[in-house]
């Protein structure tokens, strides 16, 4: 089976599967339906969910689910307060002196509520190299427990 080209951007395949089924959890806490979707936007028999996440994140397959309108309509829900990251950014302008001053802002998080916020994501998203990258700065992820840290053991001193 002839697999696509690599872009110089692509995810490694297993970060891709992983990032697709956290999207798609989300989106299904929301109310998608991925079955239903598989079904009518790929026209092809339901294989199970752990074999469609495979089969969409082969090459780019996965754009097919990440532009969807039916897609991004609950992974961004209508109305919902949306929160993501605005990364960090460094820029040159000139002061009020006419100096060049290096301005660098720090990453903050961003807060909206609109009612078909979806639309303006997909925009962002299509104009962006990885799709996946995108995205990724919207998943939930759950916190990972951290391991209980052993106690030290420390030897009695003698008197």
């Amino acid at each position: 089976m002839a697999s696509t080209p690599k872009a110089p951007n692509d995810l490694p395949r297993p970060v891709r599967s992983e990032l697709l089924e956290l999207a798609v959890e989300q989106a299904t806490r929301n109310g998608f339906v991925f079955e239903a979707w598989w079904k009518q936007e790929l026209q092809l028999p339901w294989p199970g969910s752990q074999h469609a996440l495979e089969t969409l994140s082969d090459g780019r397959r996965y754009y097919s689910l990440l532009f969807s309108h039916a897609f991004a309509s609950f992974f961004w829900r209508h109305g919902s307060r949306a929160a993501f990251t605005i990364p960090s950014s460094s820029y040159i302008r000139r002061d009020k002196d006419g100096n060049l001053v290096s301005v660098k802002r720090k990453a903050y998080i961003r807060r909206t509520l609109k009612a078909d916020a979806w639309i303006y994501h997909l925009r962002e998203m299509a104009a962006t190299e990885e799709p996946l990258r995108y995205i990724r700065r919207f998943l939930l992820v759950p916190a990972t427990p951290v391991p209980p840290v052993k106690p030290i053991k420390r030897p009695r001193l003698r008197l």
